[in-house]
This record gives structure tokens, C-alpha cells and sequence, in this order.
């Protein structure tokens, strides 16, 4: 799935809410522009990416159904 796709299910299924989806995309539209980046400049955008999804924490706590089993 592309970022244009993912976007469309996100906005389709009231994603936005949803921050592990958001982290999705990003990294979509970041294996996409990939070659236009400077190896730093990829590095750089992959370590804000996963700290961002480190910082979600354990937000499935306490929702595992209703997350993992739509």
C-alpha cells in the first residue's frame, strides 16, 4: 500500500485518531522519497519516526480487542 492509499484508508475509517496509523504513513512517504535523500537526511527523518513511536507508549493497554480484532 502507498502513502496515497494509506491515506485514503485513514480518512476512510476516522484514522486520524489513531497515532500508530499517523507513524504508518510517515514511513510510507519516507520509503518513497528515499531516493531523493541524503543518507543523513533518511537517517535523520527514520530517528524521528521511531521516536515518535516510542513515544506512544503502551497506548494498546487495556484495548487489545478492540485494537487487534476490529
Amino acid at each position: 500500500m502507498d502513502s496515497h492509499q494509506l491515506a485514503r484508508y485513514i480518512e476512510e475509517t476516522d484514522g486520524i485518531s489513531k497515532p500508530w496509523l499517523l507513524v504508518q504513513l510517515r514511513l510510507a512517504k519516507l520509503q518513497e522519497t528515499k531516493d531523493t535523500l541524503t543518507p543523513e537526511a533518511y537517517a535523520h527523518a527514520l530517528e524521528d519516526i521511531h521516536n515518535d513511536l516510542m513515544n506512544l507508549g503502551q497506548w494498546w493497554k487495556g484495548q487489545e480487542k478492540q485494537v487487534f480484532n476490529p
